[in-house]
């Protein structure tokens, strides 16, 4: 199959980056597989798509910044008119990124169009020629997105052959919630391929965790957590690994709470895989998170991980008591205990580290990859895709019809407000 990815920006960090690259790699063992970067602002990604993935770009930003009248041209200057204003990255986006993402999407040999970002998926449902299956992936969760984004979503998706989400909690709220008959609703989870280095042993005493230092993450309640962790185990320390507008506050904290010699802040790093390999538990203490990628990334470096049970991926990654422990979410004291009980005890700790070493293989890119591969033949071979997409456009209009309809309503019966 030639297989297109559709991507943001392919040389930036993050979460879609990573686990795209690490698909397209694997898919690429067997397939011809591009991946089409709407942006480009450096001259190499940060991460590698692999020798046999073919990367491109659509918007060269290379010392340019990239805004409205930036220098490339009066094209975009304008507004996009595709790319949907709902989407949180909709100010990158304009007039000229609409015109080249559609004569790449009407133009395209691949037989398999895979949108990466609810805005893309909207282009991949809209443009992409007759032919070729179109897949969108979500990234995040349908919860998280605003109810605007929503109503755009449910209009447009039903143009979609396949939609992808990485938990089964996502994907049965895309089912009941957004309805889109005929759309194939499946969740495949983020890959991690095997760390290069080889495992914790879980002899030391660091606890690590990773991730933006964001309000989401709640790394407070982790900081929080570990001072009552050092009152009883005094010999063991954490390392936070990662940056983000948190980081000032949480400096504070661990000032505040006399933990300058315990919690120590690092800074991102990449890779991240010795650094996990260095410690011997891992904390993720968010209060959501849509897959929870930094869970796997510690359990294939062979750490067990002391996670809170927020929506929606932890619990369908951990089998809490087994490779790690599943906590309430908001509770310091839980996490405490969670983290002492691992601590204080070297053979469960090494045994739950062996287990998680051995359960996280299933996030494997080849096993993810076969998924993906099964999917997309499945899609390929499903007749009349055309009478399908005829029906979901309809369907669409239908829906913004009556979204129209009900909004309008809303509004005569609040006495003219929106």
């Amino acid at each position: 199959m030639h297989i297109s990815f559709l991507l943001h920006n392919g040389y930036a960090i993050g979460g879609t980056v990573r686990t795209t690259y690490n698909l397209a790699r694997t898919l690429a063992e067997h397939h011809d597989v591009e991946v089409v970067s709407v942006f480009r602002h450096r001259d190499r990604p940060v991460f590698d798509p692999g020798p046999g993935v073919r990367l491109r770009s659509l918007v060269d930003t290379r010392r340019r910044p990239a805004r409205a009248g930036d220098g490339l041209g009066a094209e975009h200057a304008h507004p996009a008119e595709v790319f949907p204003p709902e989407d949180g990255k909709y100010p990158m986006y304009s007039a000229l990124t609409d015109r080249l993402i559609g004569e790449h999407l009407r133009t395209t040999e691949a037989d398999v169009v895979i949108g990466t970002r609810p805005g893309l998926n909207v282009h991949v449902a809209r443009q992409t020629r007759r032919g070729p299956v179109r897949l969108g992936q979500e990234h995040l969760t349908l919860a998280t997105h605003s109810r605007r984004l929503k109503l755009v979503l449910r209009g447009v998706y039903p143009r979609l052959d396949a939609l992808t989400t990485v938990t089964e909690a996502d994907a049965a709220d895309y089912r009941s919630k957004l309805r889109l008959p005929g759309v194939r609703v499946e969740a495949l989870p983020n890959s991690v391929p095997t760390p290069g280095i080889g495992p914790s042993d879980g002899t030391s005493k660091w606890v690590v965790a990773a991730g933006r230092l964001a309000p989401a993450k709640r790394y407070d309640l982790l900081i929080r957590a570990f001072s009552k962790v050092v009152v009883d185990r005094p010999d063991w320390k954490l390392r936070i690994y990662g940056g983000g507008r948190e980081r000032d506050g949480l400096r504070t904290l661990i000032d505040e709470l006399g933990l300058y010699n315990h919690v120590y802040l690092m800074g991102p790093a990449h890779p991240l895989e010795p650094e996990w390999a260095k410690g011997s538990i891992g904390a993720v203490t968010s209060s959501l998170e849509s897959f929870g990628m930094t869970i796997v990334e510690a359990m294939r470096c062979g750490l067990p991980v002391v996670a809170t049970d927020c929506p929606h991926g932890p619990g369908e990654i951990i089998r809490s008591g087994v490779d790690g422990t599943l906590v309430p979410m908001g509770d310091e004291d839980a996490v405490a205990d969670a983290l002492l009980r691992l601590i204080n005890d070297d053979e469960l700790r090494q045994r739950m580290g062996r287990a998680a070493l051995a359960d996280s293989e299933r996030f494997d890119p080849s096993r993810v990859g076969a998924r993906y591969e099964e999917l997309m033949r499945d899609l390929m071979t499903r007749g009349s895709r055309g009478l399908h997409r005829t029906r979901g456009t309809l369907l669409g209009g239908a829906y913004a019809v009556k979204d129209a309809l009900n909004g309008a309503n809303r509004t005569a019966l609040q006495g003219g407000r929106a």
